[in-house]
């Protein structure tokens, strides 16, 4: 949608007129060959390893039950003091999320167990719906953030993704791929800087 300005000469003003009034035909989306597109013979273990690549972990576990277990080894997650788990039937919270109205109670956050909807062997990524989030910050706010996605979800690239996503049911969702990092000019990375320090994928069957 093209919002109207208001310039601040007369001049300028008949520019942007003639400019709102010129109607701009774009050149249309390319047709997508689905012959074309990257398929791999073992889509998991693609996505294995390119989530190692961005400095995520992921476990092929066949039991919910594994997951706690798992997590349990991590000595940033025994040692953690408030977690929050939406999936409850892998992992409990360690309190009540439903009593926190402001999303800013959740700064001292260290752990969020999320449920993905399905995960892309293309690029490590994880498809994670908004209707799940309670408050969408649990995805950025908690010092380390676990992924539960079943395996059998698994696309292969991202053109199937965005066409399994449609139109979305939330209007927030985000693909979430890898720790947060960043560097500045020095070449330092930084991992945590913007979001989760460590990311952990459990790919259930």
């Amino acid at each position: 949608m093209i919002q109207q300005t208001k310039a601040t000469t007369k001049s300028r003003q008949a520019i942007l007129d003639r400019l709102l009034g010129t109607e701009v035909i774009g050149p249309g989306l390319p047709t997508v060959d689905p012959n074309q597109l990257i398929h791999f013979e073992d889509p998991v273990a693609k996505f294995i390893e390119v989530l190692a690549t961005v400095g995520g972990q992921a476990h092929v576990v066949d039991d919910l039950r594994q997951i706690g277990e798992i997590l349990a080894k991590l000595p940033v997650y025994s040692q953690a003091k408030r977690v929050v788990s939406l999936v409850p039937e892998a992992v409990p919270s360690s309190f009540d999320l439903a009593a926190i109205d402001d999303p800013h109670a959740l700064a001292s956050l260290d752990w969020t167990i999320a449920k993905g909807e399905f995960p892309v062997a293309e690029n490590g990524a994880i498809w994670v719906q908004g209707e799940t989030m309670p408050h969408r910050v649990l995805l950025f706010i908690a010092q380390y953030l676990a992924i539960v996605v079943s395996r059998s979800q698994m696309v292969h690239n991202l053109h199937e993704a965005y066409a399994r996503i449609g139109t979305p049911k939330s209007p927030f969702g985000v693909f979430v791929s890898g720790p947060s990092k960043t560097a500045d000019i020095e070449q330092s990375l930084v991992l945590g800087a913007h979001g989760c320090r460590e990311l952990q994928v459990f790919l259930t069957p």
